[in-house]
């Protein structure tokens, strides 16, 4: 649920279980030990142990049995929950998705600690976490990269130093990478996108709403620039700022950014150039190490237009002034505590968290954004064991079988609409815990005693890796995450679902636990993914992985009518004061959050091979599926987090994808008594009945 890209504005094409930085909103945990003082959100700092519900997978001392499940299911599986639980200081929200991963982050310190000063995993962490030499430094290690900036004569130069810091520190008005070729997904293209801005969305630039975090972000501008020595650092902060608000102005709306008919805009360098006039496209490529193109996928193509003749009728002065601050926003959390601390009293504006995480956790962030699979070998070797392989193979085989007859039993789809369907899901590739093959990072020079330069040398090989794809094969058995991440993603034009091991453990996945908790948990993150290849926007994506439409008219305008009534509901959620859901965005994400959870749920079902689920502590079966679904999902947020997701995040917030899509199915209505009068009652009728 959380976007993987390659490029620019992928949204639409690669999906992903979650939201957010590090981790998103979309998975279940809870020590099995704690039961009281959930203070943490999850076990201690230092327990390995697996996280776990109760005895058979589901906290029934969650619950809030006073509410009745039709007029708050999330409050009636979690309600509990939320009494007991505070957020940590140091995080945006607390729940499942926040305890898995705060267990993954122990066993991956685990095993960072044990590595050698002399290994590239030991000596990068060994770097981020020699706490007095990095101080000591200052900002001596910027201040060359901010004397290039300086230093830059005119615009075409500027160009050419924006392609650089693709693969380094800076920004760039425009950006990308390789990704598969809309018409032959067998190649990799470039896919090239909007850039240019500070904030998370145009919209904090543009809305009243985001006023508090608009002047956090300028305030931090000027810091910035007093810091890198610049004699007006508040004149230097306005022009910043103001250059980035008219950028805003001309970009699209995020909505737009997941629309897979609207990014698609194949142009050839020379086109491009004709298309964009005003930045020198000749400059910004070879900047970037790309030779002419005679095929790029330009996705906000508009906005690449009007950001072009901005940045030409922008003084040189002022786009210095906004590239020297991005330098130093992006080298900041690798310099001394000041720069540190600055940052943090910015971002901590958009999350509301009020305390900065550890820093062995962000030295972990570091290793596993530079060395991902390396890590991840020895992790998977450690913590993902074949029978755990074995079992999520098989969920996933049912999972498919359940989704097929969902498709065959249809109602409203043509034959030769359910035959193109049943094609795309029987080519679907599934990898699950860890690639077949692992990454090659001989190539990296680590240094323990020079953080900076490790983080440089980091991304300008990150970027190389990526940029050798451009004009090969579509290699499908590539990953875009790492085996650790707590996350799961749907390849878009590669048609395949991706599992890592990081999501495979309790609650979300456990192999000694009923058999309902599992398909409502991970089984609805498989039903999730698969669906993602059919919703609003994977629907025009063939068994190929080209972006075709393969539907009748008529099938096509009873899914958009579907869609629509589905998309209504979601408009009503009011996430947060003020911050309602935003249909249009979130669309591919709430069909397949529906459409998971009924897949998982036939699945269910089909396990029980025609026999009736045991009763479990007075719960049916169909009562627990629901209940681990809604557990897996348990998330209490901040304000201003929540504010952020709803503004820039195709997600929406966990209390919406517990509660959008159990009013919807008519299991969920049957398992808890759900009748007329109930809050989110809603008439069979009206009902969005998609998949």
């Amino acid at each position: 649920m959380k976007t993987v890209f390659m490029g620019a504005a992928t949204a639409a094409l690669a999906v992903s279980l979650i939201a957010g930085p590090a981790i998103a909103r979309e998975m279940p945990a809870r020590a099995a030990t704690m039961t009281d003082g959930d203070k943490a959100g999850g076990a201690d700092d230092t327990s390995l142990k697996a996280l776990t519900f109760g005895n058979w997978g589901v906290d029934l001392t969650a619950r809030d049995e006073t509410v009745k499940p039709g007029d708050d299911f999330d409050k009636y599986a979690n309600g509990g929950w939320f009494a007991r639980t505070e957020i940590p200081a140091d995080q945006p929200s607390a729940g499942v998705d926040y305890d898995v991963y705060n267990l993954t982050q122990r066993q991956l310190r685990q095993l960072v600690t044990s590595a050698p000063a002399t290994s590239q995993v030991g000596g990068l962490y060994q770097s981020f976490m020699d706490e007095k030499r990095v101080d000591a430094l200052g900002s001596k290690p910027l201040m060359a990269d901010i004397a290039a900036v300086a230093a830059i004569k005119d615009k075409s130069a500027m160009a050419r130093f924006m392609g650089t810091t693709q693969g380094t520190f800076g920004a760039t008005i425009v950006g990308g990478g390789p990704y598969a070729d809309t018409d032959d997904p067998t190649t990799n293209v470039l896919w090239l996108g909007q850039g240019g801005l500070g904030l998370p969305d145009r919209e904090y630039y543009l809305t009243d709403s985001f006023k508090p975090q608009l002047g956090a972000y300028r305030a931090y501008i000027a810091r910035t620039m007093k810091m890198v020595g610049n004699a007006d650092p508040d004149k230097a902060a306005d022009a910043i700022l103001a250059f980035e608000t008219e950028i805003a102005k001309v970009s699209w709306a995020i909505a737009d950014r997941r629309d897979v008919g609207k990014i698609n805009n194949p142009m050839s360098s020379a086109e491009l150039a004709a298309y964009a006039p005003g930045l020198d496209w000749t400059a910004w490529f070879a900047g970037a190490g790309l030779a002419p193109q005679k095929r790029i996928i330009v996705n906000e193509n508009t906005a690449i237009r009007d950001i072009a003749v901005l940045y030409a009728k922008t003084l040189l002065d002022t786009i210095k002034l906004w590239q020297q601050f991005h330098v130093a926003d992006n080298a900041a959390i690798y310099l001394s505590k000041d720069w540190v601390d600055s940052r943090f009293e910015y971002t901590k504006a958009l999350s509301g968290v009020g305390e900065l995480r550890p820093r062995w956790k962000r030295g972990l962030t570091l290793v596993d954004g530079s060395l991902g699979e390396l890590v991840g070998e020895t992790y998977s070797q450690q913590y993902f064991p074949a029978s755990a392989k074995a079992k999520m193979e098989t969920l996933v085989g049912n999972l498919k079988l359940a989704m097929g007859d969902r498709i065959r039993n249809n109602s409203w789809m043509a034959p030769a609409t359910k035959d193109a369907a049943l094609a795309k899901l029987d080519k679907m590739d599934v990898m699950v815990g860890y690639p077949d093959k692992w990454r090659d990072y001989s190539g990296l020079k680590i240094d323990p005693a020079d953080l900076y330069g490790n983080v440089k040398r980091s991304a300008a090989f990150e970027y190389a890796y990526g940029l050798s794809d451009l004009g090969k094969p579509v290699d499908r058995k590539k990953w875009s995450m790492n085996p650790q991440e707590v996350n799961a993603y749907n390849g878009g034009l590669e048609n395949k679902i991706v599992f890592p091991a990081g999501i495979l453990q309790a609650p979300y996945f456990a192999e000694n636990v009923d058999d309902a908790v599992n398909y409502g948990a991970i089984g609805a993150v498989i039903g999730h993914e698969i669906t993602h290849g059919f919703d609003d926007q994977g629907r025009k994506i063939d068994a190929s992985g080209a972006v075709r439409d393969w539907w009748t008219p008529e099938d096509a305008a009873r899914f958009e009518a579907q869609a629509k009534a589905f998309g209504a509901q979601y408009a009503t959620y009011e996430a947060a004061p003020g911050a309602f859901v935003n249909p249009d965005l979130t669309m591919g994400e709430n069909i397949a959050d529906l459409a998971g959870l009924e897949v998982a749920y036939d699945a269910y079902h089909r396990s029980l091979g025609g026999k009736d689920a045991p009763v479990i502590d007075g719960l049916t079966g169909d009562q627990r599926f629901f209940l681990a679904f809604a557990q897996a999902w348990r998330d209490k947020a901040r304000e201003d987090a929540i504010k952020q997701q709803v503004a820039s995040d195709p997600h929406s917030p966990a209390r919406w994808r517990v509660i959008g899509p159990v009013r919807n199915v008519d299991a969920w209505y049957k398992a808890f008594n759900v009748d007329v009068g109930a809050k989110y009652y809603l008439k069979p009728e009206a009902r969005t009945r998609i998949w």
